[in-house]
């Protein structure tokens, strides 16, 4: 089973962009929601901070799936590894449960960095590698660049933006998809058919939009501050969306809301 399906797993707390006490709070509220996968980055500048919630908050390592992303001005060789380390020290651990390349590298060669994610992986200091907003095109080239199995393809995934090309390449390369932006920041609000949907279920529309992504075959990232989201982006298993249901909802892919392009990240490709 891939690690980011287990059943505590697929449903991930991300932490961008909290920090200090916020970062804390949030974090011992979402152990206690249940959670035990939590995602940061170099990128993030949290990862110390991260690592001190974590480690004081008592749950076993072996419980926890941590995932952090390498930031792409360290993906040239002598500084790959070495901003790694880095970040397993800031984390608090030996090694890391999902390692992934935050970005594809600018120019779009992915070989070299793919190359490096599995030296990490040989090296023992990542269990698992991956990536992170990769394009289709990439995920096949990625797929036949390395031996060792890409658990995920970290991408923006929600109701509101059709990623049925990315979930073509996820099916025929077998690198999964797991989400961000999961509620398109807040966008799917502005869609009544969610409330509607959620009200035959007894579900907030929040609750329905995350649902139709685990269905759809992706994991899970959220990010909240207040205890009750928390928990509420966490109890998604207690109900199944209809094939009626999820098909009103994948109508909403045609709005095309896209929130990460090329003209708020220089590492963007040309995505789908």
């Amino acid at each position: 089973m891939n690690i980011l399906f287990q059943k505590t797993h697929q449903r991930g707390f991300g932490t961008w962009p909290l920090s200090g006490e916020v970062l804390t709070k949030a974090i011992a509220d979402a152990l206690a929601a249940g959670y035990r996968a939590f995602d940061t980055a170099q990128m993030y500048g949290n990862e110390a901070e991260v690592g001190a919630a974590l480690a004081g908050a008592g749950v076993p390592r072996g419980e926890l799936c941590i995932t952090t992303k390498i930031h792409p001005d360290n993906f040239a060789e002598e500084r790959f590894l070495p901003s790694l380390r880095e970040s397993l020290d800031k984390l608090q651990i030996a090694q890391v449960d999902v390692l992934l390349l935050h970005w594809p590298p600018v120019g779009g060669d992915v070989a070299p960095p793919l190359k490096l994610l599995e030296e990490a992986h040989r090296l023992g200091l990542a269990a698992n590698i991956g990536v992170s907003n990769f394009n289709a095109a990439m995920m096949r080239t990625a797929h036949a660049a390395v031996a060792v199995p890409l658990v995920t393809n970290q991408v923006e995934f929600h109701p509101l933006l059709d990623q049925r090309k990315l979930l073509a390449a996820a099916e025929e390369t077998g690198i999964p998809l797991s989400s961000y932006c999961s509620v398109a920041r807040g966008e799917i609000f502005k869609y009544p058919r969610f409330d509607e949907i959620g009200q035959g279920y007894g579900k907030s529309a929040a609750q329905v939009a995350l649902r139709w992504i685990l269905q759809t075959g992706v994991t899970i990232n959220t990010m909240s501050t207040k205890p009750d989201n928390i928990r509420a982006n966490f109890e998604l298993m207690d109900f199944t969306l209809s094939s009626v249901d999820m098909a009103r909802i994948d109508a909403l892919r045609s709005v095309g809301y896209r929130l990460t392009d090329t003209w708020n990240s220089p590492w963007a490709p040309s995505f789908d």
